[in-house]
């Protein structure tokens, strides 16, 4: 979980492939929502610089029926039960994209988002960037090297209380402050569901 203070709370998933369904106890999804859904409802895969839906059970894209694989656009409204969401792809140059709530159904943890990074995410106040914040002067980017996260900004940012120029690498519980910005991270398993 990302929480981008004066901004709100992102799920960000990392894998490829990421499963949403059923918020309930004991169920082994990554995106869990809370709503009338079946345990494993739907798959989301990156495939190169696109993305696949696989629907498990029924799900309408933009209102026609799918039960087959196939590919999703920039704006695609997922539904799913009566549970929707809006499929996002804001930056032009990253395969990172944002799923969106349309419908009141939450996941569990309570997300206002959720984010399916690829290599980069961009946070900062433009429209295309994958979490919008509007008051901040400047582009914050999280970005993959091997197995870590790390943070880049234009300007210098403490993580952990640590000074770091430009950039710095992100620990599971990071806690990153900058000239206007500031945000956390903390680890979400999927024994939240339990909770």
């Amino acid at each position: 979980l990302m929480w981008i203070d004066g901004v709100g709370g992102y799920l960000v998933c990392l894998g490829d492939c990421v499963v949403l369904g059923q918020g309930a106890g004991g169920s082994d999804v990554d995106i869990p929502i809370l709503g009338d859904l079946s345990r494993r409802h739907a798959a989301i895969r990156r495939d190169g610089e696109g993305y696949l839906l696989d629907p498990v059970h029924e799900v309408r894209v933009n209102g026609r029926p799918t039960c087959q694989v196939r590919s999703l656009e920039d704006g695609d409204r997922l539904q799913m039960g009566s549970v929707i969401v809006r499929f996002r792809r804001p930056h032009a140059l990253s395969a990172t994209v944002r799923l969106e709530r349309l419908s009141h159904h939450k996941t569990h943890p309570s997300a206002d988002a959720v984010l399916l990074m690829a290599d980069t995410c961009v946070l900062g106040p433009a429209p295309h960037s994958h979490v919008v914040c509007r008051d901040w002067s400047r582009d914050v980017v999280i970005f993959r090297t091997g197995n870590t996260l790390h943070c880049r900004s234009a300007g210098p940012l403490e993580i952990d209380g640590i000074r770091y120029e430009r950039q710095g690498e992100l620990t599971d519980r990071a806690r990153v402050v900058g000239e206007d910005f500031s945000l956390n991270l903390e680890p979400c398993t999927n024994d939240a569901a339990d909770s």
